[in-house]
């Protein structure tokens, strides 16, 4: 079969990989100049630094399978996040550990006290919390809550905490200890030669035709295609007839300098009065190298609705988004000949591991159907 897979990103390459490795003829387009998504990396022509141009990404997960497939086409190197925070004038860690809670409360704690101590700061009547705000108040209390997450997330969101669903700070960890990694996961590492060149690895095989600067729409009318798996964004598919979807994006400003500009590689900026979310220095993501460059390159970010022309980062997902997606989904599901995968395809937000593992669990499927004479499935995973 000639399959078409349209997206150069992680979802794309590696159910690319798995058709050609079956004997499938595939093409692969792209409309950006290079693989790898917005996971894209290069480095900087004028410092040598290896950039993450759509913001860092750091691999970190729980998937054994996850972690063996991609060093099958890259080398990793240790990499361990640790995240620092300004609110109202003092540097803190997060996510919060046993250290945050002692430095903003001037005390010395051990993890019996503080967890405690911070049972005690919950706000207790909140039983099911609603909202962003109310998981705030019913996890950490009033304090660290207006300090840490209050000014950040409304910048991130454009959107006041309590219009936003719990779900979103769930996931992120509260330590009655001093681990002051940013993720739990057992297998983290940032890959040495980037991301694009481990996406390329993958893509790099006989039966796979790479054709990158193609937008989907000069391409989707060829007629010795027998099917295409469609990484890009779903309502772009469909030409919009429902509206568009909504999604956060990213403005980068960049900072040159000399030496060592912050000291670490991620700085989340707390304040609401300060209007970018965080600053990110490139060089401290490739520790194993750092110490050759006498220059610095760093990039704050500001967050804000993204237009017809920007880059999709975040999928909104509020009730007017949830009512457009069924439709979409309703839509999808009576349209032969394609499947709909990744991040975009499906309008979540999916962390590089979880995009591979749902990639993985495709390329089974498809060959069960395949080997039975069955279509291919619409969605691979429940949009929903």
């Amino acid at each position: 079969m000639h399959f078409c897979i349209v997206g150069a990103g992680f979802s794309g390459a590696v159910t690319a990989r798995h058709l050609a490795e079956r004997g499938h003829r595939i093409t692969v387009i792209d409309e950006r100049a290079h693989c790898g998504g917005n996971c894209h990396t290069a480095r900087d022509p004028q410092t040598g630094i290896m950039l993450h141009h759509y913001g860092p990404h750091i691999f970190h997960t729980a998937q054994e399978n996850v972690w063996q497939y991609v060093q099958r086409f890259g080398k990793f190197a240790p990499y361990i996040n640790r995240v620092k925070a300004i609110s109202q004038g003092r540097v803190y860690t997060l996510p919060i550990t046993l250290l945050t809670i002692n430095q903003f409360f001037g005390r010395t704690m051990h993890p019996a006290e503080a967890r405690e101590f911070i049972h005690q700061q919950a706000v207790q009547d909140i039983t099911t919390p609603r909202n962003f705000e109310e998981q705030a108040l019913h996890m950490i209390g009033p304090a660290l809550y207006e300090a840490f997450f209050k000014g950040y997330t409304t910048k991130q969101w454009g959107l006041p905490p309590t219009d936003l669903p719990a779900a979103i700070l769930k996931r992120l960890p509260v330590r009655f200890n001093y681990d002051d990694n940013y993720f739990s996961h057992p297998y983290q590492g940032i890959p040495i030669e980037g991301y694009t060149a481990l996406i390329e690895s993958i893509l790099t095989h006989p039966h796979i035709t790479v054709r990158l600067d193609t937008a989907f729409e000069t391409f989707r009318n060829q007629n010795n295609l027998d099917h295409i798996i469609y990484t890009g964004p779903l309502d772009r598919y469909f030409r919009f007839c429902h509206g568009r979807l909504g999604y956060r994006t990213l403005d980068f400003e960049r900072i040159d300098a000399e030496g060592d500009y912050q000291g670490t590689a991620v700085i989340n900026y707390c304040d609401a009065t300060t209007p970018y979310t965080r600053i990110s220095e490139h060089k401290h993501f490739a520790p194993w190298e750092a110490s050759l460059f006498s220059k610095t390159v760093c990039f704050r970010e500001y967050s804000r609705l993204a237009g017809p022309e920007d880059t999709p980062y975040y999928p909104i997902r509020l009730a007017r988004e949830t009512t457009m997606l069924d439709r979409y989904v309703r839509t999808a599901m009576v349209t032969r000949n394609v499947s709909f995968l990744g991040r975009l395809g499906t309008y979540r937000y999916l962390d590089m591991d979880v995009t591979i593992g749902e990639a993985l669990e495709a390329c089974t499927i498809m060959d069960q159907h395949l080997a039975l004479g069955k279509p291919l499935p619409v969605f691979f995973t429940d949009p929903h």
